[in-house]
């Protein structure tokens, strides 16, 4: 099959095992273009649970538990679980890209999927299943604001949302040093050292938009923060984000 009709059957898996299963079939091939019966109103793909609720409603419990724990791994595999949905909407979404985009976004789907069931094994192994929790569906209102313009959605989801887990994951991890879950930490390692090259990739490709209308790249980034009501929050951190591309001109 071709690679964006295989993302697109992804996309749309309801199944989160299943669809962890096509990504990580999925191959480099032809980047063909969508047929125009695909049924839009299947994407996302989610399974029943989690129940969706509004963010101020996701319980919070600290990690010297091991619910509070089970409630940070639920969290981050969520995040997870939707960063695949992202990363294939990307590339079912915006036609006319060269084909280094497309094999960019695979690329990054199948690393989501994979820090996906390393977390769920994580959440077994403490009594819990994905979908056990309730979860808030921030990063696919995201995805839905961004839906209509490429240059936007690599502004907004993986430079400013994804990002966002580049400056919060270390003191994450430090705290779970204290108390001892190396299980957890090691897999959140795993994730923060994968998640710059995500954001890295965010920045290529809105960098090579940029490009091909003319636009300065840190002054489009800082008005587009500023059109849609987006402040980046510190403590920001700078060496996570320069590695992933970040200039000082959009961090000040």
């Amino acid at each position: 099959m071709a690679v964006r009709s295989a993302a697109f059957a992804a996309l749309i898996e309801t199944d989160p095992l299943r669809k962890c299963a096509l990504v990580a079939a999925l191959t480099a091939g032809a980047v063909d273009p969508l047929p125009p019966d695909c049924d839009w109103h299947r994407v996302p793909g989610r399974p029943a649970r989690p129940p969706l609720v509004r963010p101020r409603d996701v319980p919070r419990r600290g990690l010297g538990s091991a619910q509070g724990r089970a409630a940070l791994v639920h969290a981050v595999a969520h995040i997870e679980f939707n960063a695949i949905n992202l990363a294939l909407d990307a590339v079912c979404r915006f036609d006319g890209l060269p084909d280094a985009f497309y094999a960019d976004w695979i690329s990054v789907a199948q690393d989501e999927a994979r820090h996906f069931c390393m977390l769920r094994e994580r959440l077994l192994q403490l009594g819990y299943e994905y979908g056990d929790l309730p979860a808030h569906n921030g990063l696919w209102e995201a995805a839905e604001k961004t839906a209509g313009d490429a240059l936007v959605r690599m502004a907004l989801v993986p430079r400013v949302l994804e990002a966002r887990g580049l400056d919060v994951t270390p003191g994450i991890i430090a705290r779970l040093r204290e108390i001892g879950d190396t299980p957890t930490l090691a897999r959140l390692e795993v994730i923060l050292a994968e998640e710059v090259r995500h954001v890295a990739i965010g920045t290529r490709w809105f960098r090579h938009l940029c490009a091909e209308r003319g636009l300065e790249p840190a002054s489009t980034f800082r008005a587009l923060l500023d059109a849609h009501g987006v402040r980046l929050h510190p403590p920001l951190n700078r060496a996570a984000r320069f590695e992933a591309g970040f200039v000082d001109a959009e961090l000040s």
